[in-house]
């Protein structure tokens, strides 16, 4: 009797703390618009998803949008704050078995497959479109989106999507790439593809990297590759897995990919370059190396940019934190909160939703069971064993920021931590892409607080990785070519209860600064000199180009008539005034935000709008000591589709100055037609007075990112119109005539009779004795 009392204390003793802890959430039902019925019947094929695991995908930019992919597909606009009718998609579209099998939110649309073809929710206008330009069956798409500005940089992340067929024999796997929200897509061809051994597991457009991976399984393997220098050389190391892997690619452009099946959960931290499993823990220790030790089958998945929790079918439910070093999962107390159709989202850092559909016999619509969790209160439970969170704030002005680094800048962060007292936590700051992105970070201690904590200053400096001078050039990628990366800073050793201490990120743009323009100096215009009328110039003023110095297709050919070209006075000004005798050069500044910074020194090249060609160079090929045959406005007009003034520019632009075996130096006494950088390059105008309107374009591609254009207008004067005959005829014919008069002066009088030119001579003597004395000069008095 006394043993089985014993026994009986101990079990009660085992289960009071279970008894008495609190539910992790409390149900509460969403029911809305049934008293006044105003739901109709569904319209069109219902769609389904056939899968035994649920999936809730929330657009992480508008986060009151989500789709609910179970037995039912429902599409939310307020964040499942009311009831819903099952989504479904118009008859007219014809998609056959209406059975998704990927979703993605692209911007402001909905990306579906749909019996292997992707159509488009467009839920602003409510329409729907079929995406045009894929020829074989897919089954997934894949994307991302930005959230972090409105800038293009952000948006063209949003624009991209990947689709393909799961499954496919790698080296003959169909993809299609489309940079229209998935309106239209056209073929890709993936970087040695022909080479690749095993399955498509995912195409996947990295921003964070800025690389195309594709992940290739064979045999229970799976590994990524990467398209493009310096990644791809090799692949990412491999991994094990045992089912069809889903890829969640996590919000916030840092690398961080989830991967799982339903009994896996791997997590990369660098894009699939290392991918690395999934511990389980208790307090501080670890219980499960892996997840897949649990085992437990794996039902519904959510994460944000820095939280991950999962839900098993075993009703047991996880939750952790994606850190910067390692990713960790806790067991939180039982409830019974898993059926079939259950799935989770995260409504908020640190507030996570349990959500189910549930149907109504009465109503076509279904309600919506919702258990919210909140994360801190939760952790807070000393039933977890969880440690204090040794950081009281952690906070720096750019959080959630997009910033751009041009070529040679430079960026300048600052954060602040204060830690707990008596404790040491290590802030560590990392670049998702560090194959372009540098930094470089000092520490200090910054003062103290009122209660006598210690301030600790985090000086972040960042410049492209290139310029840092530390990096292997075949671990760097191209400098020639833009790129993104974020910049996060967190706490390697961070405690699993920091919910509420995020990781501090910003995006940056290794690119073009969009604030940059050019500026053509103009100290003295023909307006200021009186010799055009600012008055006339903006009264619909036109001027005439004769048709032997102008050619609309810039080749330097005469044209059939004369060009009449309107002035644009309110965009080019009053056009700055050059001598036609002196050689000229514009005086080129670089401006940002307003503000002067310097004038340029770079090559860059001109050209008329109008097709005048009535300039030259000044200096040669040889005289500019070219290497190899420099380019012209010829040569990349006619190797180009772009026929207009700004064909020429960074990207196609190719130096003479180094030794090009496909362009050697064969004619160097051609003019050279780029100016600035180490050349005295000039422009030597015809003797011409009139208006030109130049475009500039700087081509060095060393010098920005930025593809730096201006027009500009000016004049030029001082030219005497040209004569009539060539003065060397005319020399010529002058000297013959006064030649011919001497010789008639001397041979008339002798061709005449004697006696005539006895009186022409005397004549002459008669004339030259009047003249005399009033001829005669005065001779000085003594």
């Amino acid at each position: 009797m006394l043993i089985l009392m014993l026994v009986a204390a101990a079990a009660t003793v085992r289960l009071c703390p279970l008894v008495g802890a609190q539910p992790l959430c409390g149900n509460r039902l969403v029911r809305t618009g049934k008293a006044r019925n105003v739901h109709k019947a569904v319209q069109g094929d219902l769609l389904t998803f056939p899968s035994t695991t649920t999936h809730l995908i929330k657009h992480p930019c508008r986060k009151h949008l989500a789709l609910y992919l179970g037995k039912q597909v429902f599409f939310t606009n307020d964040n499942f704050g009311s009831s819903l009718l099952p989504f479904s998609i118009p008859t007219s579209m014809q998609v056959g078995v209406p059975e998704v099998t990927s979703a993605l939110f692209a911007g402001s649309v909905l990306l579906l497959v749909i019996n292997r073809k992707v159509y488009i929710y467009d839920y602003e206008a409510n329409s729907w479109n079929t995406s045009i330009g894929i020829q074989h069956p897919v089954s997934h798409i894949s994307g991302d989106n930005c959230c972090y500005s409105r800038s293009s940089f952000c948006l063209d992340v949003s624009n991209s999507v990947f689709a393909y067929m799961y499954g496919e024999t790698a080296s003959q796997a169909n993809t299609y790439f489309s940079d229209s929200w998935g309106y239209q897509f056209q073929r890709f061809t993936f970087t040695n593809q022909e080479n690749l051994v095993g399955s498509l597991g995912g195409i996947f457009y990295f921003h964070s990297l800025s690389q195309v991976g594709m992940l290739v399984t064979e045999n229970g393997e799976a590994k990524f590759g990467y398209a493009d220098h310096p990644l791809n050389r090799s692949f990412g190391l491999p991994f094990t897995h045992s089912g069809a892997l889903d890829v969640l690619v996590a919000p916030g452009q840092k690398g961080v990919l989830i991967l799982w099946d339903e009994k896996n959960l791997l997590v990369s931290q660098n894009a699939g370059q290392l991918v690395g499993a999934v511990a389980v823990k208790e307090g501080d220790q670890v219980l499960f190396a892996s997840f897949s030790e649990v085992n437990v089958t794996i039902h519904s998945i959510a994460a944000n940019e820095n939280e991950l929790a999962v839900l098993s079918k075993e009703n047991h439910f996880y939750y952790g934190s994606l850190g910067v070093l390692s990713s960790s999962l806790i067991k939180l107390l039982d409830q019974n909160i898993w059926t079939q159709d259950t799935a989770l989202m995260f409504d908020h850092p640190g507030i996570l939703e349990v959500l189910t559909p549930v149907p109504d016999a009465a109503d076509p619509a279904f309600d919506f069971q919702l258990c919210t969790m909140n994360i801190q209160e939760i952790l807070m439970d000393p039933q977890l064993n969880v440690d204090v969170c040794k950081v009281e704030l952690l906070e720096g002005e750019f959080e959630d920021k997009m910033y751009t680094i041009d070529m040679n800048s430079k960026l300048e962060l600052s954060a602040l931590m204060i830690p707990r007292p008596g404790t040491s936590p290590i802030p560590i700051v990392t670049v998702s892409n560090p194959h372009s992105l540098g930094l470089q970070v000092v520490t200090y201690e910054d003062g103290y607080t009122y209660d006598g904590n210690t301030k600790h200053r985090l000086n972040i400096s960042l410049k492209q990785q290139q310029h840092w001078g530390r990096a292997d050039p075949n671990f760097t990628s191209s400098i020639k070519q833009p790129t993104l990366s974020t910049v996060t800073l967190d706490i390697a050793n961070k405690e699993i209860s920091c919910v509420d201490l995020r990781p501090l990120t910003a995006l940056i743009s290794v690119g073009c600064d969009l604030e940059k323009k050019l500026v053509i100096q103009n100290e003295v215009s023909a307006c200021s000199k009186g010799i055009l009328d600012p008055v006339a110039l903006q009264d619909n003023y036109t001027y005439v180009i004769e048709r032997d110095y102008y050619d609309p297709h810039f080749l330097g050919q005469k044209a059939a008539e004369d060009l009449a070209v309107f002035y644009p006075y309110e965009t080019l000004g009053c056009p700055r005034l050059v001598y036609y005798d002196t050689p000229w050069k514009p005086v080129v500044e670089l401006w940002r935000e307003g503000r002067f910074q310097e004038v340029i020194s770079t090559e860059y090249v001109l050209l008329e709008v109008s097709g005048q060609f009535a300039y030259t160079y000044s200096l040669t090929a040889k005289e500019a000591l070219c290497k190899s045959q420099p380019q012209n406005w010829s040569t990349v007009l006619g190797s180009t589709d772009n026929k207009g003034p700004y064909a020429w520019d960074r990207e196609n632009y190719v130096s003479c100055h180094e030794p090009n075996d496909d362009a050697p130096l064969r004619w160097p006494e051609v003019p050279y037609e780029i100016m600035g950088g180490s050349t005295s390059n000039r422009i030597i105008f015809d003797q011409r007075n009139g208006i030109y309107v130049f475009t500039l374009s700087i081509v060095d591609p060393y010098y920005s990112y930025c593809h730096l254009r201006t027009t500009f207008s000016i004049y030029v004067y001082g030219a005497f119109p040209a004569p009539t005959f060539v003065p060397e005829a005319t020399i010529l014919l002058l000297m013959l005539s006064i030649l011919l008069a001497v010789w008639l002066a001397y041979a008339v009088p002798k061709t005449l009779q004697p006696e005539a030119g006895a009186g022409i001579k005397g004549l002459w003597v008669g004339l030259l004795r009047r003249c005399k004395p009033p001829c005669a000069c005065p001779r000085p008095a003594r």
